[in-house]
């Protein structure tokens, strides 16, 4: 199992480094732009490895997709991160044009590779490597959904004051502060609804907290998150590499489920060895399913600057 990531910054190095702790991959190429930064990334990670008991092979490469070939998966964290009070929409113009060359350049190695998608805008990025690429859209998927499903989680902990083991909640809809989704109605501890142990007021704070959540981080931190980030991708990695066919919420094309038309937004899968290997529809509630509808009008309006 050979796996790419595009991108030697911090997220695209905690990708690689969480996928090649996880010890099921024979090789990670880290490619980056910037002269010797993925090659020294790679080094630094590959000197961890007696430490981290992994035997997956690291390299970086600067800028020579020739590595990369017969890749199996792809990622692509390139393009440039948030800054604080910036919105990931307003990385468009930029970060389209770095999408679209690594996306083609990728596909030109490995044609027959499954390629995930981080970076912002998210939904809007994965939509222009599915208008850019001849092929089928099971392989082409964006991270989004399982990074916010892991914060909603967080915080969902937080206000129960229980162990995060003991939570599960789904975020869907766009990867955005204003398109995100959180699932309250599903969220449960332990099986039981999440509503039987708080307040209608704190359920809204822990949904509010939760779509804000990149926000937060990067108020803090100056840049973008990446050990989240990392794990995320890691994870979905993990389940196509290991046809694992584990439920995530990602971002993919709709072509009539949940009543939504051409557009990449983000709503439960499988995930194994072909990538997307189903997508589910769930039985939403009309509160749900219209807050879906309103997050899809916004992916589209921020898809129509592509001009595609």
């Amino acid at each position: 199992m050979k796996i790419t990531v595009v991108g030697a910054g911090a997220v695209g190095a905690s990708c690689a480094e969480y996928i090649a702790i996880k010890n099921f991959a024979s090789e990670v190429v880290i490619l980056d732009i910037k002269e010797g930064f993925a090659e020294g990334k790679a080094m630094d990670l590959m000197q961890t490895s007696s430490l981290n008991n992994f035997d997956t092979k690291i390299i970086g490469t600067t800028n020579d997709y020739l590595k990369t070939a017969d890749s199996n998966i792809c990622i692509i964290t390139s393009g440039i991160p948030r800054k604080p009070g910036m919105t990931r929409e307003e990385l468009i113009g930029i970060n389209a044009g770095i999408v679209r060359e690594v996306s083609s350049n990728l596909i030109k190695y490995s044609p027959d590779t499954i390629i995930i998608v981080v970076s912002n805008p998210m939904d809007t990025m994965t939509y222009l490597a599915y208008k850019t690429l001849d092929i089928p859209k099971n392989k082409i998927i964006g991270m989004g959904g399982a990074l916010d499903s892991a914060r909603f989680k967080y915080r969902l902990a937080e206000a129960l004051n229980a162990p995060i083991s003991d939570v599960d909640g789904m975020v869907i809809g766009g990867h955005s502060d204003k398109g995100m989704v959180p699932l309250i109605s599903k969220a449960t501890r332990n099986s039981v609804r999440v509503s039987n142990f708080l307040s209608e007021e704190r359920l809204n704070q822990v949904k509010e907290d939760t779509k804000v959540g990149g926000a937060t981080l990067t108020k803090l931190l100056g840049t973008s998150a990446w050990y989240a980030p990392g794990a995320a991708v890691s994870a979905l990695v993990h389940s196509i590499a290991c046809n694992h066919n584990k439920i995530f919420p990602c971002s993919v094309l709709l072509e009539g489920e949940y009543g939504l038309h051409d557009l990449c937004i983000g709503v439960p899968v499988t995930l194994g060895k072909n990538g997307i290997e189903k997508i589910i529809e769930l039985d939403l509630n009309s509160q749900d399913l219209a807050h879906l509808k309103e997050s899809a009008k916004g992916v589209k309006k921020t898809n129509s600057i592509l001009n595609l």
